[in-house]
């Protein structure tokens, strides 16, 4: 499941909030792009796709989405099965998209009532990341500055679509 990067970026800001480890991305990694990419090698990942300055509130999002998107189309193109799903279109039609869902994975169709009503349970709940605790909190505000910075960001992973251009995937599940 992926989403558009612009929630991403707002979800893993408010993530920030709460997450030690993001809140130390953000501050060491707005000082220079080699304290990113050292805070990801400290917890375990490689951290060279990382490596970016981590300037604005929209950064760290932007490069979890740049890399994540260009992953899962790079494993397309190496000839893996994968598939994607838009948590944009099971918000939007979730019955559809459930039913599409259950189909792809060889379950029952009518399973999908259940699967929407899950949908209603905050997956988060007890803890730091739940909905109560930081749905609240103030999104940053994107600039064109900001925007074209961002775009900027994007372009150093393959195939991660831009802001503004449609975030549809290869493979990507439809109702």
């Amino acid at each position: 499941m992926y989403r558009d990067v612009i929630p991403v970026a707002k979800s893993v800001y408010r993530l920030s909030s709460v997450h030690p480890t993001l809140r130390l991305m953000y501050s060491l990694g707005s000082l220079h792009a080699e304290l990113s990419k050292l805070v990801m090698d400290s917890i375990g990942f490689d951290g060279t796709p990382f490596r970016v300055r981590m300037d604005t509130d929209w950064t760290y999002g932007t490069v979890l989405f740049g890399l994540t998107t260009s992953a899962y189309l790079a494993m397309r193109s190496h000839g893996f099965d994968v598939s994607g799903l838009r948590y944009e279109d099971l918000v939007e039609r979730p019955l559809e998209m459930c039913r599409v869902l259950m189909e792809f994975c060889g379950l029952p169709v009518s399973l999908a009532e259940l699967g929407v009503k899950a949908l209603d349970v905050d997956s988060q709940r007890n803890s730091l990341s739940s909905k109560s605790n930081i749905g609240h909190l103030k999104e940053p505000e994107m600039t064109p500055q900001m925007k074209a910075k961002l775009n900027e960001v994007l372009k150093r992973y393959p195939g991660a679509p831009l802001i503004g251009e449609s975030a549809v995937l290869e493979g990507t599940l439809t109702g």
